[in-house]
């Protein structure tokens, strides 16, 4: 006969705890060893920046600030989810900032100078920076020259073209009330924007992460628990609430942001979820592997560089327009190295394989957030660009030490 006392349940209740416990601790200390932290580390990163600026200045989590650094990121921002789509496939694009200026340039140079109209100019930019990507792809798949030595190439030539352009003054200004511009200026003020698209957002999430979940059991599969599923999503309802008061009380929703928020989604689900996304990966962890599974190795290669073109000159579209004018800053090279610093940083790999589209989210926010602290300190660039440097070895360090480990752990 077996006495059950009254500590019998909760003795047992504990132990099913701890059990949870060790077996989550020991999925987490799996994924470190094997660089599988996904943003974790950014997110620590971001929020020790922010404490940081907010402690030296006051200002720097007030609404004002905070809307526009959610305009300031839109440009760098597009540029790096096209730089993303190259990282995945192990190679790199050097071409993405004379791309974006030569997309301002070729925008305002049309529509001011020979009278196209704005929407008409602006198809035909974007159109061109599909074009000179899809020629890099082209050109490095066919001849086998690195995709570094082409896209540098393609560099200088579109720097060349944006400085022609542009003619003597380096500058054309463009109407400050017209489509480009009001891509950076328009903003939603009602609050049912903000609020809205937090709810829609967050409600999105959850309903996928639990639609995957039952997918992968139904499999037989490894997935989340519903316990992480609903954690994950209490932090997202709690980051997206609160971004939604932030701007409600300055003057609402961005475009910009709104835009740049769409693009993500789209290419995080065209990464995912699409037959296409899964041979772009297949292809960073090996072409030769890749191919012997029935990739069409050339297909997706000149298609990442014509996507990364395209953000290009989608980028460079909103530098302008936070200007109202095409200058020669996007060709400068700064714009080249924050957008590939923030795809790294965000966590997209060097190595190709790993990664993802919110990996430019992530690594624009920290690069900006380091700009708008160091302007309201006054601090000048050149610290800023030392720090963000820094920001950039170790995230580079912390991504090969986590694949050498697990190139190890393949041998063993």
């Amino acid at each position: 006969m077996v006495v059950r006392g009254p500590f019998t349940g909760r003795f047992r209740q504990s132990r099913l705890r701890r059990d949870r416990f060790r077996r989550y601790a020991g999925t987490a200390r799996r994924r470190l060893h094997e660089g599988g932290l996904g943003p974790a580390p950014v997110l620590l990163a971001f929020g020790v920046i922010w404490a940081v600026f907010q402690s030296l200045n006051a200002n720097f989590l007030s609404p004002r600030n905070l809307s526009v650094l959610s305009v300031d990121i839109v440009g760098t921002g597009m540029i790096a989810v096209g730089v993303v789509f190259v990282l995945l496939i192990g190679e790199l694009d050097l071409s993405v900032g004379s791309l974006a200026g030569l997309s301002g340039a070729l925008f305002a140079a049309l529509n001011v100078n020979h009278g196209m109209p704005q929407w008409l100019a602006v198809l035909v930019a974007v159109g061109t920076g599909a074009g000179a990507g899809a020629f890099h792809g082209f050109v490095y798949t066919k001849t086998g020259v690195p995709a570094f030595v082409v896209t540098l190439a393609g560099l200088l030539t579109w720097n060349g073209l944006m400085l022609y352009l542009l003619g003597p003054e380096d500058a054309i200004d463009f109407d400050g009330d017209g489509l480009v511009a009001m891509l950076t200026s328009r903003h939603f003020p009602a609050a049912v924007a903000t609020y809205g698209l937090a709810a829609l957002g967050t409600a999105a999430y959850l309903a996928v992460s639990f639609h995957d979940r039952g997918r992968r059991a139904a499999a037989g599969m490894p997935n989340r628990q519903a316990a992480e599923i609903w954690v994950r999503t209490a932090l997202l309802a709690v980051a997206a609430f609160a971004a939604a008061y932030v701007l409600d009380r300055f003057e609402g929703l961005p475009l910009a942001l709104l835009i740049f928020l769409a693009v993500l989604v789209a290419s995080d689900l065209l990464l995912r979820r699409t037959a296409y996304g899964r041979q772009v990966l297949a292809l960073g962890g090996g072409a030769e592997a890749a191919l012997r599974a029935g990739v069409g190795v050339a297909r997706v290669r000149i298609s990442v560089f014509l996507v990364s073109g395209a953000l290009a000159a989608v980028g460079g579209l909103f530098v302008a327009s936070r200007l109202t004018s095409a200058t020669t800053v996007p060709g400068s090279g700064m714009l080249l190295i924050n957008a590939i610093a923030a795809a790294v940083i965000g966590g997209t790999s060097l190595f190709g394989g790993r990664g993802s589209t919110w990996s430019a989210l992530l690594g624009v926010l920290i690069i900006q957030s380091i700009a708008s602290g160091m302007a309201l300190l006054g601090v000048q660039p050149a610290v800023q660009f030392m720090i963000t440097g820094g920001v950039l070895l170790i995230a580079v360090v912390f991504d090969a030490l986590a694949r050498r480990a697990a190139a190890g752990r393949a041998r063993a």
